[in-house]
């Protein structure tokens, strides 16, 4: 009976917007999703109905739905042509679908047809709404006003560890023989965590700020739909608002991320991102290497004109020095004449004063030999005078004991002293009784 009053009271399809709480593709070929209505989706056309209207997050209505295999095999790749991404839990979708009721599985829709600009009309709005909201806060283009360092070398890495581009971004710049520094901060790329794990990234990188020059955020390969978790406020929020700059290679060539927009330098892949880096320091040694050709070039042109410059102060000092060298001779040759004829001078004067001096010396010389000599012969005599052999003559004699000591006194002497008595004529030896 309620199969009956459904099929008599209802039209053939209707219009659902819903979002996706549940995707399950049967091994059947079959998909089973599980729809739910958390907000008022407003008014619809083509016959378009709600599954409930929502607040707070809390369901005001669910239903199963069933996407039989051949309408599946239909409707998935064309969505993901028109999209981009594939059907996923949290998509917000326009369904053509059929009501139905099964007297044993109850209540259920069965799904015909998708509006793929339905979808992307909802992705746009969020992604406008979370643009709008940093534009609000004032921080939607700070990251873009950064300046990129130069040379742009210290590379902080966020990534997936062992992500095959991860591994082509290093090798392509390892193969370009430049010098870059660089490390990996892993991070998931994909999934429901990829907003935590991407934040708690850059504060890893935050703590030491001075050891790089800009961050990376790359991932390679893997679903489109799993950009999902980049298209957050609080990613976003953080990208735009990092103190250095950021570039992202975390898509592909026609997909852009909510960071993508907040970031310093959008590239396509990892490894655009590494040709990025490439071609920066290439230009920096293109740079250098102008400087260096200016500055030879400069140098040359400057040797070269010092070079003139000293030939020309080298003829001059030459001029000159042989002009000195001969005012100098000159002025020696008429000091060396002057000084000869005044050495002669001098010469002659001091010959003349030693000829008369030599003719007042020799009879003063005379005078003086005599009194000299009559000084010694009154020396002698005194000395004759006063010798021992006078003294002893006058009857004077000098006594010592055996050793040859003189004895002065009689009190140095001690009884049975031999002592020797030296007299003019001879000598006595005697011994004291005393």
């Amino acid at each position: 009976m309620v199969s009956e009053v459904l099929a008599l009271s209802l039209n053939d399809s209707y219009w659902v917007v819903a979002e996706i709480a549940s995707l399950n593709e049967h091994v059947t070929g079959h998909c089973y999703l599980e729809l739910v209505e958390k907000n008022d989706a407003g008014n619809g056309t083509r016959n378009r109905v709600r599954i409930g209207g929502g607040d707070g997050g809390k369901f005001r209505a669910q239903a199963r739905a069933t996407i039989w295999r051949n309408t599946w095999a239909e409707i998935a790749p064309r969505f993901f042509s028109e999209t981009g991404q594939r059907l996923n839990k949290g998509m917000k979708v326009l369904l053509e679908v059929k009501v139905t009721f099964h007297e044993v599985y109850g209540y259920s829709l069965n799904v015909s047809d998708i509006d793929p600009t339905y979808t992307l009309g909802d992705m746009a709005r969020r992604r406008q709404e979370i643009l709008q909201q940093l534009d609000d806060d004032g921080v939607l283009t700070l990251n873009k006003e950064l300046t990129l360092p130069r040379p742009l070398q210290r590379i902080a890495v966020i990534s997936a560890a062992g992500a095959a581009g991860y591994g082509d971004f290093c090798k392509q710049l390892d193969d370009s023989g430049f010098n870059f520094a660089t490390q990996l901060f892993a991070a998931t790329m994909q999934g429901s965590d990829v907003e935590s794990s991407v934040i708690r990234a850059l504060d890893r990188i935050a703590t030491d700020l001075d050891s790089w020059d800009c961050v990376v955020i790359i991932r390679g390969g893997g679903s489109v739909a799993d950009l999902n978790g980049f298209e957050t406020y609080l990613l976003a929020a953080n990208v735009a608002q990092f103190p250095l700059p950021i570039l992202t290679g975390i898509g592909h060539e026609r997909d852009d991320t909510v960071i993508d927009i907040v970031a310093h330098t959008r590239l396509k892949t990892p490894t655009a991102v590494a040709q990025f880096l490439i071609d920066r320091m290439s230009d920096e040694l293109e740079i250098i290497n102008d400087y260096e050709a200016r500055l030879n070039a400069a140098c040359t042109a400057l040797l070269h004109q010092e070079r003139q410059r000293f030939d020309r102060l080298s003829h001059r000092f030459e001029r000159a020095a042989s002009g000195f060298i001969a005012q100098q001779r000159e002025h020696h040759l008429r000091l060396s004449n002057r000084m000869e004829i005044s050495i002669n001078r001098l010469l002659e004067r001091k010959k003349h004063n030693l000829t008369l001096a030599s003719e007042r010396l020799l009879p003063n010389v005379q005078r003086q030999i005599e009194r000299s000599r009559h000084k010694l012969q009154l020396i002698e005599n005194t000395l004759k005078m006063a010798g021992p052999e006078r003294i002893l003559q006058m009857g004077y004699s000098i006594t010592t004991d055996v050793s040859g000591h003189v004895i002065r006194t009689a009190s140095e002497l001690q009884p049975g002293t031999i002592i020797k008595t030296q007299l003019h004529d001879g000598i006595i030896t005697s011994q004291t009784l005393m």
